[in-house]
Order: structure tokens, then C-alpha cells, then sequence
């Protein structure tokens, strides 16, 4: 197999830039780039690193040598600590690309040399690219949860399960003349049952892990000019959408990415929903009507005319929508269960957050069970249960 380098820090400018080599070539090349041996691994050398065909010199930095097995991939590793500057990269990396036996990686392929040699199954290596990608808090726990083998273990813990019930199964079909243990296959049945119930029980969270993963939606919406697009602003802590007494200004949907409560949310300000004049408010109503109905979570805002009485209702409310009115500082009565705001002055604003928090925040309280993370575990879990119930 050949031996693969990259750049394994952001490119551009910085500090610090690590290089990795993983393969048979590892020794070879530090040789090459230092003239010396790798050192004892897991030791931090410094070396100067040369032009293994000139012998100039690139640069001098950090050497650190892992040896197979005790890598992250399984193989021999090796990593460059070197000056963050384009220019010394890009130098350091042609070096390795003049050395025999060594290719620049494919994305993810050391990721998937940990894989293929046992280092990390699916689910740790779907908990990396999580923990990668995290934004937020929550997610962050959730992938580390993952990544560190508490999907696997559990997934695991069912497998020899159901191996453990198959033997005992085929056992009982392949040598009906032998003796099997009675108590054994008395208590086929009842294990069967309790698998289907977990993994049912497991299945059966709401898309809590799914939804922390991706995001939660929130939609804001409401009649026209009622402080939607005011109350985004507050929400962002910044001018995110365009703010105008014209009833109507905000005509497609406008998204703002926020965490709340450790939860990555997508705050949707949406078009004022009434009975448009012009092709383009229609279609923002219909756009605004779409979201509204895809959304996680719904804030609905109203507020008071002129004349002081609300201009809307919560007709518009379902249940589990978070009803507010705006234009507190008009000094308007506030319905019971609703919750009264003031995007022009701020009050208000500090209920409305908490509950907002307290509402995604599901997906963020501790669970005694890992959560399903991806569609495709969810589908091979379903089909599993399926079986189980047949069984």
C-alpha cells in the first residue's frame, strides 16, 4: 500500500502547520527529509528539514514519530510540526512528492486506513467528521460521545446478541436429535423480545441526535409588519434583515444561523402573511407558508394597530407554537400564555430566549443512550426491528 502525506491543518497562513505520513515509506522519508532516524516514538525531536534531492534547507520544526499499531492509522506515522507560511508548506509537501513510494492522500483516506485496520468503526469514524464539523456545544458532546465508541458499543452489545440467539436457534433446527439446553431455548424467546423492545425504544426518540446533528429550524411569523424582521435582528444581536413601517419589505425568507442553549438553531424571518397584492408578495406568502409548516418550532408574532388593539390573532398558532406580542412598549394587554416583547426597547426579550432555549434545549439534556445520528442507521435499525418482530 502506498505511502500518503497531507497537510492535516487549515491551509493558509498560521503559526503552526502539521503535516502527517502514514505508511510503509514513513522511515524512509524522515530519513530522507532529516538525514537521521525517526527517533523513539511518540517523542517530540526537533529536526531541519531538507530538500531530499538539493539538500537546502526548508525549514526547522517538530518531528514526531508513531509506530504501528499505536497510530491513529494503524500504520507507521509520522508528523511534521512545521512554520504555518505558504511558502514553507507548499516547499515541505513537494519535497515528500519527489520521494518514491509517497502520494498526496484522497480526502479522508487516513480516516478510512484507521477503518479498514481496525482503529475506529463506522460510528467513531461518522463521530470524527461530527466532531469536525460541531458548532455548537451539544454537538460537540454528541460527537465525542461517538466518536469515543458509545453508538458502537451499543450496536455492538446487540449484535452478539442476536448472534448469541441464532446459534441457539440453528442449533436447535441442524441437530434436532441432540441435546440442547432446555432453559436455554426457553429463554430464546423472551431475549428476542426484549432486543426488539430496546431497539424499538432506541428508534422511538424523536429524531433528538438527527436534529441536533443538522439543526433545529425555527420559523418567525406572522401578519405584516408586526416586528418580525425586529425581532430577528434582536434575536441575531445584528442588522440581519432589513427593518421599514412598509408593511411587506420582507418578501422571501431571510435565515440566521444562532446557538441557543448548545443547540445549532436556523431562525427563519419570513414574509408577512396576508392576502398579497403583487406576484412577488404572493410568492413570498406561499414561501413563507412552506417554511412555516417545515419548521421545527414556530414563533408567531403579533402586535397593536393605531388604535391600539391587536392587529392579528393567533389563529395562525398550532400547538407547540410560541405565541408572542410585540410592541410592548405601546403599553398593549398580553393574552394569557402568550409572551409580551418589545423588539423596539428590548423588553421582554430575556423570557422569550429562555423559553426559546428551553425548548430546543431537548436535544441537548444527557441520555442514558447514545441517540441515532444519520438516516442510515435509522434505516438498518427499523429493518432489524422489523425481523425481530416476525421472529
Amino acid at each position: 500500500m502506498n505511502t500518503i502525506y497531507a497537510l492535516s491543518t487549515a491551509p493558509g497562513r498560521a503559526g503552526v502547520a502539521v503535516i502527517r505520513i502514514s505508511g510503509e515509506a514513513v522511515r524512509a522519508a524522515i530519513a530522507a527529509l532529516t538525514g537521521e532516524g525517526p527517533g523513539r516514538p511518540r517523542e517530540a525531536l526537533l529536526r531541519r528539514f531538507r530538500d531530499p534531492v538539493s539538500g537546502a534547507p526548508l525549514d526547522l520544526g517538530l518531528l514526531l514519530f508513531f509506530e504501528a499499531p499505536a497510530s491513529f492509522t494503524g500504520e507507521d506515522v509520522a508528523e511534521l510540526h512545521i512554520h504555518g507560511g505558504r511558502a514553507v508548506v507548499a516547499s515541505v509537501l513537494r519535497a515528500l512528492s519527489a520521494l518514491p513510494g509517497l502520494r498526496a492522500a484522497e480526502p479522508g483516506e487516513f480516516t478510512r486506513r484507521a477503518f479498514e485496520n481496525g482503529k475506529l468503526d463506522l460510528t467513531a469514524v461518522e463521530g470524527l467528521a461530527d466532531l469536525i464539523d460541531a458548532e455548537t456545544e451539544a454537538q460537540r458532546v454528541q460527537a465525542l460521545r461517538q466518536m469515543e465508541g458509545a453508538l458502537g458499543l451499543l450496536y455492538e452489545g446487540w449484535r452478539a446478541r442476536l448472534v448469541r440467539a441464532l446459534a441457539y436457534a440453528e442449533a436447535e433446527i441442524d441437530f434436532p436429535d441432540e441435546e440442547v439446553p432446555g432453559d436455554l431455548l426457553a429463554k430464546l424467546g423472551p431475549e428476542i423480545g426484549a432486543l426488539a423492545s430496546e431497539i424499538g425504544a432506541h428508534l422511538d426518540d424523536g429524531r433528538k441526535g438527527e436534529r441536533l446533528r443538522d439543526g433545529i429550524e425555527v420559523a418567525i411569523v406572522g401578519p405584516p409588519n408586526v416586528g418580525k424582521s425586529s425581532l430577528l435582528n434582536r434575536l441575531a444581536g445584528r442588522e440581519a434583515a432589513i427593518v421599514s413601517d412598509e408593511a411587506g419589505t420582507t418578501r422571501d425568507v431571510l435565515e440566521v444561523r444562532l446557538d441557543l442553549g448548545g443547540v445549532p438553531v436556523t431562525l427563519a424571518d419570513t414574509a408577512g402573511l396576508r392576502e398579497a397584492a403583487g406576484s412577488i408578495e404572493r410568492e413570498g406568502v406561499r414561501r413563507a407558508l412552506a417554511r412555516a409548516e417545515a419548521a421545527d418550532l414556530r414563533v408567531v408574532v403579533v402586535a397593536p394597530d393605531a388604535a391600539g388593539e391587536i392587529e392579528g390573532d393567533f389563529a395562525l398558532a398550532r400547538e407547540g407554537d410560541i405565541c408572542v406580542v410585540n410592541k410592548l412598549d405601546l403599553d398593549v394587554a398580553v393574552p394569557d400564555g402568550a409572551i409580551g416583547i418589545s423588539a423596539l426597547t428590548g423588553e421582554g426579550l430575556d423570557r422569550l430566549e429562555a423559553v426559546l432555549r428551553e425548548r430546543v434545549g431537548f436535544a441537548y439534556e444527557a441520555q442514558e443512550h447514545p441517540l441515532i445520528t444519520r438516516a442510515r442507521h435509522r434505516e438498518g435499525l427499523a429493518s432489524c426491528a422489523a425481523s425481530l418482530d416476525r421472529a
